[in-house]
């Protein structure tokens, strides 16, 4: 018979039918095993492991513990009497939030290029129709991040600057809101973000969009933007001093050897701070005229170790965390041999998040898509593994489409 039982109550003698853990999270080589000391039981307690399933007729009993059958209905017993309680609405499924987040990502893009034109032609940036759109990002990540940050990764050459600030931004604000940030420092570190580049509005096109590399008078003509930027944005009364110091700072580096004043680690504010890796990694994981962009989980990899000289480590790391260690939207190969998309990093594991499955390597051939939750065991949604991130071009598969499966 088995029964569940608190590992307080462990004794040795017992025999451990189950651990209630994932596999990597405790001591033991074995899930199954008779307990043979006390150090034994100690080291499930420390594990943090309570819930524990013994086998009576492999081991001691425990006279008055429930059987796994009786635990599992008071356990029931006790989600519905919790899901009869009101409770805050839920925050949307990707599916639910993924139109939306499309419509606001094109708004968004139609905003900058608009803000950029307008800077051209000596005009404020008018902050009334800037607003609503950080707003709506604001409300977009609240509902479901993972829309908006898949498509962060979807751009186009041509529309490159416009896009790299919608997704400065969308970045920024969860990022910001990872860190538990208060709403208007949220609202303003937004704003930043969207606005961060409008100095190159000043940049040549030529330039811009140079294919080879800059000469040092060209390179000197794009390293005036961030103060060029801030420039236009003072235009606007209504603009604030975390924008401006977005603007002007996101480009400084730890070490000192950024610009456009050189700043060193303790000269620059932590939001100009958590810019700048957003920023940069927005930046190396798009396709440019002149660089190919790297995968999402490989740019993370490259964030850190750069964050030993150019970038806050305890920043860059809160940052992987926020994004995960598999960010939304990289193709990833499973242990099955399927191909999928991340969708939805865990909470708390950054190894197992919610993956959409739509290839098999082993056919070579499309499969039926579906959500595989890799924090749950085989039967329950998930019993897969990442066994690394892939490139798209090597399976000459578009992740991005399989985005948006009902969560």
């Amino acid at each position: 018979m088995l029964k569940k039982i608190d590992s307080s109550q462990l004794r040795v003698g017992m025999a451990i039918h189950d651990l209630d853990c994932g596999w990597m999270e405790h001591p033991f080589v074995r899930n199954r095993f008779v307990i043979s000391s006390e150090d034994e039981i100690r080291k499930i307690v420390q594990a943090g492991i309570r819930g524990v399933v013994i086998d009576c007729a492999k081991g001691l009993d425990l006279s008055d513990a429930p059987t796994v059958d009786e635990a599992a209905a008071k356990v029931e017993e006790e989600v519905a009497a919790i899901a009869a309680r009101p409770v805050a609405p839920l925050r949307s499924t990707l599916a639910e939030e993924f139109d939306r987040a499309v419509a606001i990502r094109r708004q968004a893009a139609s905003l900058v290029k608009t803000v950029m034109q307008d800077a051209r032609l000596g005009k404020a940036v008018e902050m009334d129709k800037v607003s609503p759109v950080v707003e709506s990002i604001t409300a977009s990540i609240l509902r479901n991040a993972s829309a908006l940050l898949g498509l962060s990764y979807i751009k186009n050459k041509d529309d490159y600057t416009f896009l790299h600030s919608v997704s400065v931004c969308t970045l920024l604000v969860a990022f910001c809101r990872s860190r538990k940030m208060d709403d208007e420092t949220i609202y303003q570190a937004g704003i930043g973000g969207l606005l961060h580049d409008t100095g190159k509005a000043l940049v040549p096109d030529h330039i811009l969009n140079k294919p080879g590399r800059l000469t040092d008078e060209e390179f000197e003509v794009v390293r005036r933007h961030p103060r060029d930027g801030v420039e236009i944005l003072r235009r606007s009364p209504e603009i604030g001093a975390i924008p401006l110091d977005i603007t002007l700072h996101h480009h400084e580096r730890r070490d000192g050897t950024g610009y456009p004043d050189r700043q060193g680690a303790e000269q620059i504010s932590e939001l100009a701070q958590m810019a700048a890796i957003v920023d940069v990694y927005d930046a190396i994981t798009a396709d440019r005229c002149y660089h190919k962009g790297m995968p999402a989980a490989e740019a993370l990899r490259k964030m850190y170790e750069w964050s030993k000289f150019h970038f806050n480590p305890a920043l860059t790391q809160e940052f992987m965390r926020c994004v995960g260690i598999y960010p939304v939207g990289t193709l990833v190969l499973l242990e099955s041999g399927r191909l999928g998309v991340v969708v939805e990093p865990h909470e708390t594991s950054l190894l197992t998040p919610k993956v959409n499955v739509f290839f098999s390597t082993k056919s070579q051939t499309y499969i039926k898509p579906e959500t595989v939750d890799l924090a749950r065991g085989l039967g329950f949604g998930g019993g897969d593994k990442i066994v690394r991130h892939e490139s798209a071009e090597k399976w000459k598969v578009d992740p991005l489409r399989f985005m948006a499966l009902a969560a």
